[in-house]
This record gives C-alpha cells, structure tokens and sequence, in this order.
C-alpha cells in the first residue's frame, strides 16, 4: 500500500467515506459498455448458472440454465451468450474506421527487446469485415492449440508493411463485477474455444468464436492500462480509498456503500448492510451457500421432476421432445408461458407442461433475485465513474485496444486465421509477453504520474518526484557530447522542500514536458529547502537557442519525477525455433485433431 493510500485510508476511517486517491479517471469508459454478470454453480468446476448481459441498465438480458450439470444446456448457454457477445463485437466494429499511418519497418538494436507490434502473435494483412479495416498491428494470442505455436516475425513485420491499414473507431469493452469474473470469462473461454460444431460433441456455431473472443479479453486485462475487460472493484479502488480491508473492498457492494452510500448513512454503515447477503447477494461467480442450500437446490430438484415426468407422460402420449433440438436454456427475451402449453410442447398433456413451466419460473425468480442486486450495482458504480473526467493518457491507451481489436477481428475472419488461441504459452513467446507487460506496467505508471497529481503526491512522498521552483536557468548552455559535436544543454537549478531520494546522474521527466528529460547532476542544502541542479535534453528542437517555453523559467513552478516510461527493458530473445533444449526447445507446430473438442470444462 503507498503511503498516500494509507493516509487516504486512515482519513476515510476518521470522516466515514471513501476519500479520492485519483483526481481523473485512469480508464477508458465506452458509451455503451456490455455489462456481464456472471455467475456459477458450487462445487462444479466454473460450470454456468446464470448471466446478465447487456449495455443498457433497462434492457439486461438474463440467461439461466435449469441444470448446470446438463452438458447440452451448458453449451446451449454459451451459444446465446455468444450471440450476445458476438453481436456487440459487431455493433463495435460497423461503427466505421480511420486510416493509420503504416509504421516504419522496426529494426532490433543489438540486446533490446522487439516492439510491441511483434511480441503479441501474428496480425493478418487482409481486410477484416465491418469497414474493411485492415490489420494496424499484431492480434492478442493468435496462436494454434499447441504450446506456444506462434507465427514468425516475419509474419508481422510484411503486415506492418501493407499499405493503407485502417483501425476500427470503437472496440468492444466489458465490465465484470470483480477479478473472479475476469477469471470466469477466461476458463469460459478456454473451455468453449476449442471446441467443434461438428461430429459426436457438436456445439452451437457460436460457442468456439465465444472461447477465442473472451480469451482474448482476459489476454487483454492482463495488460497494464488496458480498458476491453474491466473487474469494476478494481476500477473503483484505483480512484477511492475506503476504511475498510482489501479483502472487503473486493465485495462489490461494500465498496460502493464506502464510496456512495444512501442518503443519512455513513460508510461504516452503509457496508455493514451490504455484506448481509439476503440483501446484496454476493456479486458472483460464486453465489452465497445459504441461498445454494435452502432456495437453489430445491428449485433445480423440482425442476429435474416435473421435467422427467414431462418427458415421461409426453412419451406415452407420443409426442416429440422439442428439447432435444432446442436445450431449454431460460432467456429473459422470450417467456415460454406466454406461449400456451400446446405451443411450448405440442401434443403433450398440460398438466405436466404447467408444471414444468412453475418449476422453471422458479428457477428463474431465484436466480433473478441473485443477479439483479448487482446488476444495478454496476451501473451505478459505472455512473460514479463517469463524474470523474478522462486522464490525458486515456485515449491513446484506449487507441492500444482498438488496435489490438482490429487485429484480432481481422484475423478471425482471414481464411488462413482464426485458430483458438494456445493452451499456454512456450519459453520464447512467454519471455516475450511478460517484456511486454512489464514495459507496458512502466509506462502506465508513468502516465498516472504525469496525469494525475494525486498519483504524483505519492511519488512525492517516497522521493521518486519532487515539486519546486525555478530559481536559476542557463539557456543557452551547450557542450560538446561525445563526438566532439556542441549540442545544447540547458541547465536549471530548482528548489524543492521535498524530501529527494534520487543519486546524482537520475533520469527525470516533467509531466510539464513529457518529451523532454532531465539528468541530476547535484544536489545541495539551501536555505529553504534542497537545490537540484539539472541538465535538460530534448524537446528544444533544433535551434542553437531553444524556443521560449521549452525551457523553464524563472520562479515556475515545477513537478519532475524519476518513474519514466522506458524504464524496462529485457534481453534479447531467439525465434521460437531456435528455443533451447534446456526450456523445451522449438515448440510443435499445430495441427487440429479431435481431441480438442474432448478438453474438460475447466
């Protein structure tokens, strides 16, 4: 916990409300995000009871299985979640696209990492549906089925190449309640994505594109700073600090009785109600024990009765079982009562079919009664969110996503693409993704740095940052650098009663400036306070004299801080096929089989 965190925190304990520890909104909020509340059956490894989807608060669609250990219902449940997903991924991709300036052909200096471009699989150079956006970059684990089976860079340098890419102008995001839902969507997609529409374990057309797109958004929140798959608790402990635990702010509705409780109640006592579960129903996937053993299991047992007594009495009437076909998956869009029973299932007698509809109604008024709480929960904790305005940085780590997105919507739909992504990862792609994520995590540190000066305060406190005044500045320094050629080098001399923790020759930056870097070169007691001397460089442009503005005047105010975000580097890395013997060596290139289809759920 940083030091301002744990005064924030000490400080809501004393006043009974969330205290800010942001002043802007670190992440991108869509106009219509899709909400998605998952949740799952207990003791059953990740298998699916219940979701509430939908990007209006009015208009959430609720899908229920009766029996989750019934696998075809399982899968019927995945084929219309993924036509709810599938239809927003479109909606975000016919929202049109802008051309990108094709990047310059990247070159690998010797013992630094590839780009970013080449480290996150394989992008297609073809046309990608909707728009006809082409590929602007490599997708998020295009890989086969195989350990680390990913394309060659060379793949992804031809793409970089293509002339005229294009990047879709929205990309789907998706808010989850907390980081169990992040988990949910990625074993659901894991065990759908594999999966074959056709021979003896045929699934829904849907369920396999399901798998790959929400293994690609639990790809994508593994990335510092990205928006496509949000846990809303960590949405909202990124921006307020609450007087209650870690572990308590991960109940999503605690955490909103801290940071908007109803009128006349305190934090304190506002998130003493919401943690009784008959009132805020655990925000899933797991749902509370009690409701599991006194309301649900009593509802799918009346419901296995009045089916098999249904498909008892149907039988001896010689009516067909229309299940068979259509796997009775409850969708909150159509209601079978309404239909009448001769409609529901022709030529059965009524009384079982009444029957089997009360128990499946029950069914559903249990779980809707579960799910709903939280439901609402999330729009309001994504309308609190939204009174806080963009950080700078937003937009361009949002432009990251849509990239990302273009890429991987691109090469689901080229006809050599689409593979599910890999089951994991082999030595060389995964020493390349977790580069990656530490250059990203810097880099987003560093944005909150320069965004915010709440963030900065703690950098501040640590020694990381200082704030302080100008007091001298040499202008027009130059000195020859190490060719001999005279470069410019302003020197500025700052006081700041700071506590600096930094050794002479650090790297700063000034949020101020963000292209322009400055080197510690000493640091001296003052009168009131530590005088710094720096040496600036860049973002002078070109002339003898820099232009005014590019160098700090005299008694400005100033912030530096030593968090930059080109702080990670790593070695350099061999292809994957001259991976060593001693991590595996080359990875097996992927080939389909059947057994894919055979994985286990989880």
């Amino acid at each position: 916990m940083s030091v301002i965190g744990a005064y924030a925190r000490a400080l809501a304990v004393r006043t009974g409300f969330a205290q800010p520890v942001a002043s802007v909104r670190h992440i991108h909020l869509a106009e219509a995000p899709l909400v998605l509340v998952p949740l799952r059956m207990a003791g059953e490894a990740n298998a699916p009871l219940a979701a509430m989807a939908g990007t209006d608060e009015l208009s959430g669609t609720l899908l229920v299985v009766p029996q989750p250990r019934d696998r075809d219902l399982r899968f019927a449940f995945a084929g219309l979640l993924g036509d709810l997903l599938l239809g927003y991924v479109e909606r975000c991709a016919a929202a049109g696209s802008e051309p990108v300036k094709p990047p310059r052909t990247p070159r690998q200096p010797a013992g630094r990492p590839l780009p970013d471009s080449l480290l996150s699989g394989s992008p297609s150079s073809s046309p990608g549906g909707a728009g006809g956006a082409a590929v602007a970059a490599g997708p998020e684990g295009t890989a086969g089925a195989a350990d680390g089976d990913l394309r060659a860079d060379e793949d992804a340098l031809a793409a970089a190449e293509a002339t005229g890419p294009e990047r879709f102008l929205d990309a789907p995001q998706v808010l989850v309640p907390n980081r169990a839902g992040v988990e949910f969507a990625r074993l659901f997609g894991r065990s759908t994505r594999f999966r074959s529409t056709l021979g003896e374990y045929a699934v829904p057309a849907g369920v396999p594109l399901l798998g790959r797109w929400l293994t690609f958004l639990a790809q994508r929140a593994e990335h510092p700073g990205s928006s496509a798959l949000v846990a809303m608790t960590e949405a909202l402990t990124l921006h307020w600090a609450t007087g209650q635990s870690a572990l308590e702010d991960a109940n999503l509705a605690a955490l909103m009785a801290w940071i908007d409780p109803p009128d006349g109640l305190s934090g304190p006592e506002a998130a003493r109600l919401a943690e009784d579960p008959r009132t805020w129903p655990p925000a899933g996937p797991t749902t509370d024990p009690q409701f599991d053993n006194r309301v649900l299991a009593p509802a799918i047992a009346a419901y296995d009765e009045a089916i098999a007594l249904l498909r008892e009495q149907a039988g001896l009437a010689g009516a067909p079982d229309p299940l068979l076909a259509d796997p009775d998956v409850i969708d909150s869009r159509f209601r079978a009562a309404d239909l009448g029973a001769a409609r529901v299932w022709p030529g059965a007698p009524d009384a079982p079919v009444q029957s089997w509809l009360r128990a499946r109604d029950e069914v559903e008024r249990a779980v809707r009664g579960q799910i709903e709480p939280t439901w609402r929960l999330m729009w309001r904790a994504v309308r609190r969110l939204r009174e806080l305005p963009d950080a700078a940085s937003v937009p361009r780590r949002w432009e990251q996503d849509r990239t990302r997105f273009t890429s991987y919507y691109a090469y689901l739909r080229d006809e050599d693409g689409g593979l599910p992504q890999a089951r994991r990862d082999g030595a060389v792609a995964a020493a390349r993704r977790l580069a990656v994520l530490e250059r990203e995590l810097a880099a987003y540190e560093a944005d909150q740095a320069f965004d915010d000066p709440l963030v900065l305060a703690n950098q501040r406190v640590t020694g990381d940052a200082f704030v302080g005044t100008v007091v001298a500045a040499e202008r027009d320094r130059r000195i020859a650098n190490e060719r001999g050629t005279l470069v410019t080098r302003p020197l500025v001399e700052v006081v700041t009663v700071d506590p600096v923790r930094l050794p002479i020759g650090t790297k700063v930056c000034s949020p101020a400036r963000v292209g322009q870097t400055g080197v510690i070169m000493s640091l001296e007691p003052a009168a009131d306070g530590l005088l710094v001397s720096l040496e600036l460089s860049g973002g002078m442009g070109r002339a003898k004299v820099p232009p005014p503005g590019s160098v700090p005047d005299m008694d400005e105010v100033i912030s530096y801080t030593s968090v930059l975000p080109d702080g990670a580097f790593s070695a350099a890395l061999p292809a994957p096929e001259d991976t060593p013997w001693t991590h595996g060596g080359p990875p097996t290139p992927y080939e389909p089989t059947d057994g894919d289809a055979e994985e286990t759920w989880a």
